[in-house]
């Protein structure tokens, strides 16, 4: 702050010079309050204009959002106790109208025009997820899925291409958010990964033809555990999941004919789903330069997820959706920036190699 003054004024402290354009008249104390606390600060006053320190309009984009969810949780009506116990656990004592207002234009411009970027025309992979979190929506508190999608460019690069709401998960709502990837410049995509959400498969194929899709291994075997008594469980599954760690696609089909063969009439229901969604969960094969712990699950957006639950758990029940899509968007902004930065999530030789298969196919 003393070195923000000195440049404004173009002067130090009790300096003499010609370019001097101000003078010094002293401190006020202001309240500064963050999601890690509230600080008192001793803030430079100035004769003639007023001087704002950089920090308290340069907070950071999820902050921010913290500091929204508390103004519409006013707005919204929800009781003052609730409140004042919400900003109690944001480590926000309290905090001002007009400061949140100033914050919900800035941060609302920033998550739509991140929601709605134009993106590039391929994306051979995209991982596909819902969150699941209670949204005050009119007089009622209900579950809403969000849509969550990565994608990954030809450079290897992850990126977050989608925040959905969604008030039902349906074919028609899952096709409604692939057109609006495709509207923004999306065309190109090799392979889906997502769970096996059947208007999601469904809407998988009518909008990216040619396109793969990978059900995730993950949740495919807990769908086929859900029909073992529990005590059987844990040793069923450490032979079960040897399907999906076998070198290629044949051995794969050969070691899962093998294994129903020996449990259909111990477990027929079991082996029911697992025959019946094997094939789609083994198309990660078809990729093989690919390190299949990639492209085989949805794992990649599970550890996403948990890292928003730790932002979303502190509010619990979000006023309205708009604050929880802004709070959401703001927090993945930063790993968009991240990974923009960082090291290609997959080689872009391989993805190039396999670009070039596909066109001589």
């Amino acid at each position: 702050m003393e070195a923000e003054v000195s440049a404004k004024i173009k002067a130090q402290k009790s300096e003499r010079t010609d370019s001097r354009q101000g003078y010094r008249s002293g401190y006020r104390v202001r309240r500064f309050d963050t999601r890690m606390g509230t600080m008192y600060l001793f803030v430079p006053k100035l004769r003639k204009g007023g001087y704002v320190p950089f920090f308290v309009t340069e907070k950071s984009r999820a902050e921010a959002a913290q500091i929204q969810v508390i103004q519409e949780a006013y707005i919204q009506g929800v009781s003052t106790r609730k409140i004042r116990k919400l900003a109690s656990r944001l480590g926000i004592e309290s905090i001002s109208r007009g400061q949140v207002s100033q914050i919900t234009r800035e941060s609302n411009d920033q998550v739509e025009a991140f929601r709605n970027r134009p993106l590039k025309k391929t994306y051979p992979v995209l991982w596909v997820d819902a969150l699941y979190e209670k949204i005050r929506y009119g007089h009622r508190i209900v579950n809403m899925a969000v849509q969550v999608v990565i994608g990954m460019d030809e450079e290897g690069k992850r990126d977050i291409l989608a925040v959905q709401p969604m008030q039902e998960e349906s074919e028609a709502t899952y096709k409604s958010l692939f057109d609006h990837l495709k509207s923004r410049g999306v065309e190109d995509v090799w392979l889906v990964v997502s769970d096996a959400h059947k208007g999601l498969a469904k809407a998988i194929k009518e909008s990216f033809i040619g396109c793969s899709w990978q059900r995730c291994k993950v949740h495919f075997m807990r769908n086929i555990l859900a029909h073992l008594p529990s005590r059987e469980k844990e040793s069923f599954a450490s032979r079960l999941k040897q399907i999906w760690l076998q070198p290629d696609y044949t051995t794969a089909m050969n070691y899962a004919d093998s294994f129903m063969d020996e449990y259909e009439e111990k477990y027929p229901d079991a082996m029911k789903v697992l025959a019946e969604g094997l094939e789609d969960s083994l198309q990660f094969f078809h990729f093989e330069q690919i390190d299949p712990r990639k492209i085989s699950s949805t794992n990649i957006l599970e550890r996403l997820n948990r890292e928003i639950r730790r932002r979303t758990s502190v509010v619990g029940v979000f006023p309205n959706q708009d604050s929880y899509i802004r709070l959401v968007t703001s927090s993945l902004m930063e790993y968009h920036e991240d990974w923009s930065i960082g090291r290609s999530y997959i080689s872009p030789t391989i993805l190039q190699e396999i670009q070039e298969q596909r066109k001589a196919a």
